[in-house]
């Protein structure tokens, strides 16, 4: 039984450079038929340019589990510290979030 859990077990490696996080307040998500591209950026006030961080492309199907784990994460934070407050989120120029990501 102890075999069974040691094949299904992964080995995660996370470098130090990676484990420092990239702090993100603004996120753009376009899609394809094939992908789903989140583009992480920080924008700064008062600064009117602002660039992508990080870019992490998705099958659909890993978006979707994404977005599942996501929502599973944040009822159980909401559950601890309480209900998280949103605003509207900023209106942004035409173009901003750069061309429609396609196949």
């Amino acid at each position: 039984m102890e075999e069974q859990n040691n094949e299904n077990q992964l080995n995660i490696e996370l470098s130090e450079e990676v484990a420092e996080g990239i702090f993100s307040n603004l996120a753009i998500i376009t899609h394809s038929n094939t992908e789903f591209v989140l583009d992480f950026i920080r924008v700064m006030p008062g600064v009117p340019k602002a660039r992508v961080k990080s870019r992490i492309i998705l099958t659909p199907e890993h978006a979707k589990r994404l977005v599942e784990a996501m929502q599973d994460n944040v009822e159980k934070y909401e559950a601890l510290h309480g209900r998280i407050k949103t605003q509207e989120p900023p209106v942004l120029p035409m173009g901003f979030g750069g061309p429609t990501a396609q196949a």
